[in-house]
C-alpha cells in the first residue's frame, strides 16, 4: 500500500517517491506535506519485508537486499529488478489516469533513491525529474550497455543530495554516480552537498526539493 498526498486542484502531475531502509512511506509522505502544491499527487509506496544480510538477516522494509558496505560488494540484481518493476507499476497506473510519463517525478532516499536512479536508466519513459537523496546508481557497472533509450532522456533534470558526513553511503558514492551519468550522456544533472548532514535530510536540501519540483512543474 502507497500513502497518497492528493491534489486539491487539477491533478497535472505526479511525484513517486521510495523511503530507506526499514522506514515506511509514511516517514517520507508527512516531510513532503510541508512543501506539497495543490495541483500534484505525491505517492509514497511502502517496501515489502524480506531478510537484510547486512543486517544479520532480520526482517525489515526493504527495496533490495544489501549484502555489503563497499563498492564492489556483491548486489541483489533481482531485488532491484523487482523493485524497479513495482515503480513502474505505480508509474503505468499514473499515465493510464492521464498524467504523461515527462510529468512524473521519481525519487527516493537512499536504497528507496537507488532504485529510482536504476528505473530511470533502464525504463523507456521520459520521467519529468529524478530526485536522488543520500544514494547511488546500483549495479553500476552495467551502464552505459544497459541504458534503455527514449526521446531527450539525456535532457531529464536529475538533482542528487547528499550529506559530507554520512557514515551508510559514502558521499563518494553520490560523486561516483554523478560523474558516470555526466559521462553516459546526461546534461542536466545537479549534485549538492550539505555541510554536516549525515544519512538524513536538512531544511536545506528539502528547500533545494522543493524548488526542483516548482522549476519543473510550476502548474
Amino acid at each position: 500500500m502507497s500513502v497518497v498526498l492528493k491534489p486539491t486542484v487539477k491533478h497535472t502531475a505526479s511525484v513517486i517517491f521510495l523511503h530507506g531502509l526499514g522506514d515506511t512511506g509514511h516517514g517520507w509522505s508527512s516531510v513532503f506535506a510541508e512543501f506539497k502544491r495543490p495541483h500534484i499527487k505525491y505517492i509514497f509506496p511502502t517496501a515489502p519485508i524480506r531478510p537484510v544480510t547486512l543486517n544479520g538477516g532480520f526482517e525489515m522494509n526493504a527495496w533490495f537486499d544489501i549484502l555489503g558496505l563497499r563498492p564492489d560488494a556483491t548486489q541483489d540484481e533481482d531485488g532491484i529488478q523487482k523493485s524497479s518493476q513495482l515503480l513502474l507499476n505505480l508509474v503505468d497506473e499514473e499515465m493510464k489516469n492521464g498524467i504523461p510519463s515527462d510529468r512524473i517525478f521519481i525519487g527516493g532516499f537512499s536504497q528507496g533513491g537507488a532504485t529510482a536512479l536504476y528505473t530511470a536508466m533502464t525504463s523507456t519513459h521520459r520521467f519529468a525529474g529524478i530526485i536522488a537523496l543520500s544514494t547511488w546508481l546500483p549495479l553500476h557497472h552495467r551502464f552505459p550497455a544497459h541504458l534503455k533509450q527514449c526521446e531527450n532522456k539525456f535532457s531529464t533534470p536529475i538533482i542528487q543530495c547528499h550529506g559530507d558526513i554520512d557514515p551508510m553511503v559514502p558521499l563518494q558514492w553520490s560523486d561516483m554516480t554523478v560523474k558516470l551519468l555526466k559521462t553516459i550522456g546526461f546534461t542536466d544533472v545537479n549534485f549538492k552537498t550539505y555541510r554536516g548532514m549525515s544519512h538524513s535530510s536538512s531544511p536545506e536540501e528539502l528547500d533545494d526539493v522543493s524548488e526542483f519540483i516548482n522549476k519543473i512543474a510550476p502548474n
